[in-house]
């Protein structure tokens, strides 16, 4: 029977699925959309029908959701319970379909970073697993995991600044967005070790280069499928991108990453 944490939407189907469900998690900048793109192709090359998903992109709620973002008064309830809904959409006519069809999907985020910021904002841990009990198990939850600062200087060296909620202004943790950052992600990092040690989480190092990263999630993806994937081994790394600018007034040393 498909197993979920709880709950069950209506009509949710009960036979098993025969596709498989994987989900990368990790903080913004720790690599999960790179390695979500890395897995697809490895695995359409090898005969496997993938499909994508992630945060913020149900057809009911997604510009919702970003347009009450934009105004930086979305209370964390209302968010929170936005993001359920816009997560519920996509498991009923997205993930489950495809599962049902013996597709592969490959999820940049689940419900799992969804509970950490709702208790970081206040939720209790037992209301975020009852908001989202209703999601399946997956088969495979590899956790990217990078040091603050790595994920600092890929946020600056990607876009150039720093997101106002994932730096977690919302929080007034401190006046300055850099160290709003820094402690904003250490409180994310406390939450996402209790649903590790919770939920089964893998987890990889996500402080080296991609290939290293890949090299260790197609391991731990691979055993899903026994022999009907294949694992290269040998692969060189890629030249190291050269190190994000310094920013002024960090206190902090830059390293480079992926």
């Amino acid at each position: 029977m498909v197993r979920t944490y709880g709950t069950r939407l209506p009509n949710f189907p009960r036979a098993p699925l025969p596709g498989h469900l994987i989900v990368v998690e990790g903080a913004d900048g720790s690599g999960r959309t790179t390695e979500v793109e890395l897995l697809r192709e490895w695995l359409e090359v090898q005969g496997h029908p993938v499909i994508d998903t992630g945060l913020r992109r149900s057809t009911l709620l997604s510009k919702q959701i970003d347009r009450a973002k934009e105004g930086h008064t979305l209370a964390a309830t209302t968010m929170a319970l936005l993001y359920a809904a816009d997560f519920a959409d996509q498991l009923e006519n997205r993930i489950v379909p495809a599962l049902s069809a013996g597709s592969t999907v490959l999820a940049d985020r689940y419900i799992y970073t969804l509970m950490a910021r709702a208790v970081v904002r206040g939720a209790s841990r037992e209301w975020a697993q009852r908001l989202y009990s209703f999601a399946l198990e997956p088969d495979l939850v590899v956790f990217l995991d990078a040091r603050e600062e790595i994920l600092l200087h890929r946020a600056i060296a990607k876009y150039g600044s720093l997101d106002y909620w994932e730096s977690g202004m919302d929080l007034s943790l401190a006046r300055d967005r850099f160290e709003s950052f820094y402690q904003y992600q250490a409180l994310l990092k406390q939450e996402f070790d209790w649903l590790g040690t919770t939920y089964g989480f893998r987890p990889v190092d996500a402080n080296r280069g991609v290939l290293q990263v890949h090299r260790d999630v197609k391991a731990l993806v691979a055993a899903l499928f026994g022999r009907k994937v294949r694992v290269e081994v040998g692969a060189e790394e890629p030249p190291r991108p050269r190190p994000a600018p310094e920013v002024s007034g960090l206190g902090r040393a830059a390293e480079p990453g992926a």
